[in-house]
């Protein structure tokens, strides 16, 4: 059984940063990669950024691209989400995911999400 604990949210002015941690727990390895989403209030969840285990190549959502870099750490089975440049629509509670196929941008793809961290941007 896999289990994600997400860390790092916090309160920051716009124009601040903050990085996100993704710890798991059982290395999953039947997984290629592992993404971040975000849900704000009355909204949809939607995609952040996806990395890959194996070679740490990355994908992201067009309005985070440029301000947020997404890392991992194979000896730690650790994700990273440094995000800079906070603007507060970036408010949201934060997820972390295993992807097991398919496209990233898709909440479908992925299986064990964790609990989330909640980051929020004040004005």
């Amino acid at each position: 059984q896999v289990q994600l604990v997400e860390s790092g949210g916090g309160l920051v002015q716009a124009g601040g940063s903050l990085r996100l941690s993704c710890a798991a727990s059982g290395r999953p390895f039947s997984s290629a990669a592992m993404g971040w989403f975000r849900q704000a209030p009355g909204k949809e969840r939607e995609f952040v950024a996806a990395v890959t285990w194996i070679d740490g190549g990355t994908a992201y959502a067009g309005s985070v691209k440029g301000r947020f870099t997404i890392s991992r750490d194979g000896a730690k089975n650790t994700v990273y989400l440094q995000m800079n440049s906070l603007k507060p629509e970036d408010t949201a509670l934060y997820y972390c995911a295993v992807h097991f196929g398919g496209l990233f941008a898709l909440a479908r793809n992925y299986k064990y999400w964790g609990q989330g961290t909640q980051v929020t941007v004040s004005s």
